[in-house]
């Protein structure tokens, strides 16, 4: 391949299409694979580049691991595949649902197409692979099922790149691990945000140096260094909270 090529995997969120619209820009050819391919077909048309649609249902791994496998074919292989797929739902009475899903697409799915790309990449002989992860997955948390996926699937990608090193393969496994934005946005905490093109292109910069994990945004990393240190007592805020009103009462 003499033209850099990309495949993202969940392009239907905005970070994957500001992520799309970068690359395109840089003339990086590109597969876009989404649930449904009519969603996005007015976007991908309005890119510079070569840009091609296809379908991708994350429910169905075996689906799923096929679709994947076809477009690299139809392809030809690619230098990046990223992987952006995720749900997250949250209810405080807890029914199984909910959490079943977040089970099956940030888990079953994102492990069927971590491992099939890994595969590729490997029979190709190099490559990279990329995927969103969060911060969330450093501690437990309200949305367990959630905090819990992205804990397996930072775990999943260092195991991938120990793999790797094994084999002695020139394949990069690069784990994203994105601040939770939408919480941060909820609380009005202007400090930890950052407009989605400035996201993308620290994500595109850290695939491009080839970095092991990147925090992004970059000032997340203090969230994640605070993260880990805490103790129990203290990261579980709300039960300190409730110590506290508890004693206010007394």
């Amino acid at each position: 391949m003499t033209q850099a090529t990309a495949i993202i995997i969940g392009a239907s969120s905005q970070l994957s299409r500001e992520i799309a619209k970068q690359l395109s820009e840089q003339q990086v050819k590109l597969a876009l694979l989404v649930p449904s391919p009519d969603t996005i077909a007015d976007f991908a048309a309005s890119l510079p580049g070569d840009i091609s649609v296809h379908a991708l249902d994350i429910y169905a791994p075996d689906t799923a691991i096929a679709q994947l496998e076809q477009v690299w074919q139809e392809l030809g292989g690619a230098h990046l595949v990223l992987v952006n797929t995720g749900v997250n739902h949250y209810d405080p009475e807890l029914p199984w649902a909910p959490q079943e899903d977040i089970i099956k697409v940030n888990v079953t799915g994102f492990a069927a197409m971590c491992n099939t790309a890994f595969n590729l990449l490997r029979s190709q002989g190099y490559g990279q692979l990329g995927a969103i992860n969060s911060v969330a997955g450093l501690r437990g948390g309200p949305s367990m099922s959630y905090h819990a996926s992205k804990a397996f699937a930072q775990n999943y990608l260092e195991g991938l790149s120990m793999h790797a090193q094994r084999l002695k393969l020139p394949i990069t496994i690069t784990d994203i691990q994105l601040g939770m934005l939408d919480k941060a946005a909820m609380q009005g905490a202007k400090m930890w945000l950052a407009p989605l093109p400035v996201v993308a292109k620290q994500i595109l910069s850290a695939l491009a140096k080839g970095k092991r994990r990147a925090y992004v945004p970059k000032r997340w990393i203090i969230v994640a260094w605070m993260t880990r240190l805490l103790p129990e007592f203290i990261y579980n805020t709300r039960r300190w909270k409730k110590k506290q009103k508890k004693q206010q009462a007394e």
